[in-house]
């Protein structure tokens, strides 16, 4: 499906492109808020600035995406594979990324407060900044994670991985 085909269509009332491929496609800006997009492929995908809040990408193939400063506020992405994607300033608040694949994902900036990441994989990404206040990092792999500034305010890190992640300067209790 192109991308023109699927905005016309969400115009026109569809919510579920389940499956759909739109690798490389260019979704710069657009509103896809409370689409259901689970399985579908957005390898090298442009959405900056892009509206999905309250969409449902489970199992969804988002890698290499460019997702920067969209707004996926309470979305589902469970099990996305979000490998090296960019999420430079996406606000991801309260989004369900359980068990997704951000390895080498770039996160700088973005807001990833009261985020569920039980059993993320967050291999040598880079969170530099992000606020993961609230977050739920239960079993996460951050093996090498760069958390540089990061707000791990009242975050539950119980089980997860942190060897060799970069803490420096992160916030990890406003009270310390």
């Amino acid at each position: 499906m192109k991308p023109n085909e699927l905005l016309k269509n969400y115009a026109a009332g569809t919510r579920d492109f389940t499956g759909v491929n739109l690798s490389e496609a260019n979704l710069r800006e657009a509103n896809l808020s409370g689409a259901i997009l689970n399985r579908a492929i957005l390898d090298g995908a442009k959405l900056s600035h892009a509206n999905l809040s309250k969409t449902s990408l489970i199992e969804a193939d988002l890698n290499g995406a460019d997702l920067s400063n969209a707004d996926l506020t309470g979305s589902n992405l469970t099990g996305a594979i979000l490998d090296g994607a960019i999420l430079d300033g996406a606000v991801l608040d309260g989004a369900n990324l359980s068990q997704a694949d951000l390895t080498v994902a770039k996160l700088i900036d973005a807001n990833l407060s009261e985020a569920e990441l039980h059993e993320a994989t967050l291999v040598a990404a880079n969170l530099d900044g992000a606020d993961l206040s609230g977050a739920d990092l239960t079993v996460a792999d951050l093996t090498q994670a760069n958390l540089a500034q990061a707000d791990l305010n009242q975050a539950n890190l119980s089980g997860a991985n942190l060897e060799k992640a970069n803490l420096e300067g992160t916030i990890l209790d406003e009270n310390a």
